[in-house]
């Protein structure tokens, strides 16, 4: 072949003289080895696989904001609602400090209102319960003033609120504290002017494992139906017939039921999935918070003379 001819060839077929000089420098003879590798310390190693690394997320999230996990029943269920409720939850929280507290936290709200003196009203109790999820979520404070039982139920993301404290932090045996209402004086009684009880940073919250006693009847509820672990003296106002038939009603075997179980409960998936989501700005809310306490806490020196 002369060389026209060979000039010829290569303008005909250019593709194969561009593959001609770049072959030299591929890369691919390199790398082969280099993937084998990687694929042989992804079998010897597999919890380098990026779906097997443990979440940032702590676990303890989903008993402090529990209200951000969506309702467990199915049928109230709505993905879109459920994901602009918690951008609201979070703006919210951006504008007021809600700290972490739970049933039986000691617990004072400073509220806007027109007919009160200031325009603010505060209200101090124990937290006797919490319920519901998303913007419903609510939570109910009980004291005694006054030798009368006084209870206000608060939004806990209501615009009108003003101010959330957590003077005592602290959980209870059950998970409601609605017993109180039939409960003795002296278990739901707070002075307005308690001094915050601070709980040093990194401790974990304390159960309080006290056991409240009882008035006689009537009562706000069957009490000898529930299964109540911070009640000392049910049994004593309770009489045979109201006995038995609490044993007749009662139902041991839902706890084995496990389709119940499943229906109530929020998978873990879910749950890290959601506060994957939202943990960006509540660990930084957090953060905020941890320093505030810690100006708070700090004292001062006085000059020397």
């Amino acid at each position: 072949m002369n060389i026209i001819q060979k000039k010829l060839f290569v303008s005909h077929f250019p593709v194969l003289n561009v593959v001609r000089r770049l072959a030299p420098l591929s890369t691919k003879t390199e790398l082969l080895p280099t993937a084998t590798a990687q694929q042989q310390s992804r079998q010897t190693n597999p919890t380098t696989n990026s779906s097997e690394r443990k979440s940032i997320v702590p676990p303890e999230y989903r008993f402090v904001y529990q209200e951000f996990l969506p309702d467990p029943k199915i049928e109230w269920r709505n993905p879109i609602r459920e994901k602009l409720e918690r951008l609201d939850m979070l703006d919210r929280r951006a504008n007021i400090d809600i700290a972490e507290f739970y049933v039986g936290s000691v617990v004072a709200v400073t509220s806007s209102d027109v007919h009160a003196v200031g325009k603010t009203s505060r209200f101090l109790g124990i937290c006797i319960l919490k319920e519901k999820c998303g913007l419903r979520a609510r939570f109910i404070l009980r004291n005694v003033i006054d030798n009368q039982g006084m209870e206000v139920m608060y939004d806990m993301y209501d615009p009108t609120l003003l101010k959330v404290e957590v003077l005592r932090l602290e959980k209870r045996l059950d998970d409601h504290l609605l017993y109180l209402r039939d409960a003795l004086d002296e278990y739901s009684t707070f002075s307005l002017n308690m001094e915050p009880d601070i709980l040093p940073e990194g401790a974990p919250v304390p159960v309080n494992d006290i056991k409240v006693t009882l008035k006689p009847r009537p009562w706000y509820a069957r009490w000898e139906r529930h299964e109540l672990r911070g009640v000392a003296n049910v049994e004593e106002h309770t009489n045979e017939k109201k006995r038995l038939k609490a044993e007749r009603l009662a139902t041991p075997w839902e706890k084995y039921d496990l389709m119940k179980e499943y229906r109530k409960s929020i998978p873990e998936e879910e749950q890290k999935e959601i506060f994957a989501e939202v943990y960006s700005q509540l660990h930084q809310l957090e953060l905020s918070r941890k320093k505030m306490k810690r100006k708070r806490t700090f004292v001062k020196p006085t000059k020397l003379a």
